[in-house]
């Protein structure tokens, strides 16, 4: 597979077998959605696989990004992916970890940090229910500001709520199967 956007566009990365990766056309759907630049956001990248959205947003400007792998080889294919990029960290300036963690777990950890992110992008195995899991997670653990978006990548069949707790959705859209559902903050719930 290949980054589809930003300077690192055109660059090959490697792909896990037995996952289900974010295909080129979804990838640059989902950065067309946010409409906005990654230049100087931190970017989490949960279920990660082979990191192909975090790669993307690190392409795309992002300061920091985050991937979270619970399998120890797709996070070495990951850390080899990044590795791919060539990344000049004298110029780019960018933070990049790779954690081989359970993701649920790994937000609950971030919350007692007090580690935030601008965006947070949840790609969970699909068919186990996963994304409304990891909805309530986040609900529950603050790692996010007024200012943030949750994106979620889930089967079209799996239906995420209009709102839950303080996030609200404020935009889907399909492609195929896969649905991205975003979320932000729900300002009227802010005292």
């Amino acid at each position: 597979m290949k980054i589809i956007g930003g300077q690192y566009k055109g660059r090959n990365f490697y792909m896990p077998a037995g996952i289900r990766p974010t295909q080129n056309l979804a990838r640059k759907a989902l950065f067309d959605l946010l409409g906005q630049d990654m230049e100087g956001l931190s970017f989490l990248d949960l279920f990660a696989g082979s990191g192909s959205v975090g790669l993307e947003a690190i392409s795309r400007g992002a300061k920091e990004v985050v991937f979270v792998e619970k399998d120890p080889k797709n996070a070495e294919i990951i850390t080899q992916n990044v590795g791919l990029l060539r990344i000049d960290h004298q110029k780019v300036r960018v933070k990049i970890e790779v954690l081989t963690k359970d993701a649920l777990a790994s937000i609950k950890e971030f919350a007692r940090q007090g580690r935030v992110f601008d965006i947070v992008f949840i790609d969970p195995p699909y068919g186990r229910g996963l994304a409304k899991k990891a909805l309530k997670t986040l609900d529950a653990h603050v790692i996010v500001h007024p200012n943030s978006y949750l994106i979620f990548q889930h089967e079209q069949d799996e239906i995420l709520p209009e709102s839950l707790g303080r996030f609200l959705a404020f935009r889907r859209k399909s492609y195929g199967r896969t649905c991205f559902s975003l979320y932000h903050i729900n300002n009227k719930n802010i005292i």
